[in-house]
């Protein structure tokens, strides 16, 4: 029996559907034609993840967000087939985890969800101190970074940028989100400060820091970390 239940708010069949058949090997998959439907089935089922359509009937998608992170820490991947730099960053800091673009691809969107859901078993776990992938191991009590065995020196921003982006694995983080974790403020140029000390964490981290496959661009949007 699936472990894991995901809840997809989205008014198309089609794209429920879709949705369903991605994931209903490993969720039980709920489903709502509605804002006030999925609402309501959030908070009586407490789903492990949740995908969102912004193009609602009955009301606007960033409410609804809004709505249930204010009571839920579930995460919220939403789809939609609008463009704009803006809105993907207005919606992530509104509380949503991941904005993914209509029409998509499934075993992107597939991976998407199995990194989200990791995030959030790691983070119950206790072995949730320490994070490996590909032969990076991340100790956040140590701390400390090898690569393949190989201790990985960083300065105290790029450790601390690093612990913001894998802390929240599979979740994009806007310049703002990371700007504001890594130096406590969002005054000066994010996008700019944060592109230089990526830059030099990718060098460091990365198998090949220009096919960067941990660190993982979203542009104009933030960064995401990935896990494989």
């Amino acid at each position: 029996m699936p472990s894991t239940t995901v809840l997809v708010i989205d008014d198309e069949p089609q794209i429920r559907r879709v949705v369903k058949n991605a994931l209903s090997e490993q969720s039980r998959v709920l489903q709502a034609h509605s804002g006030r439907e999925g609402i309501d089935l959030a908070a009586a089922q407490r789903p492990d993840l949740i995908v969102l359509d912004l193009g609602l009937p009955d009301m606007e998608g960033a409410e609804v967000c809004r709505e249930i992170r204010s009571w839920l820490a579930s995460p919220i991947i939403v789809l939609s087939a609008r463009h704009s730099d803006n809105e993907k960053v207005a919606l992530l800091d509104a509380g949503a985890d991941d904005y993914i673009t209509k029409p998509f691809s499934t075993p992107e969107f597939q991976a998407r969800v199995r990194a989200h859901l990791r995030r959030i078993a790691s983070t119950s776990s206790p072995t949730g101190s320490v994070l490996e992938t590909d032969g990076l191991l991340i100790d956040f009590l140590k701390p400390s970074v090898s690569r393949d065995g190989i201790v990985v020196k960083l300065t105290k921003t790029e450790w601390d940028l690093l612990r913001a982006l894998a802390k929240h694995t599979g979740r994009t983080l806007t310049h703002q989100q990371l700007f504001r974790e890594v130096w406590g403020n969002s005054f000066a140029d994010a996008q700019q400060n944060l592109r230089v000390h990526i830059r030099g964490l990718r060098r460091k981290i990365e198998r090949d820091p220009v096919r960067p496959l941990l660190i993982i661009t979203e542009p104009g949007v933030g960064y995401r970390f990935e896990v494989s």
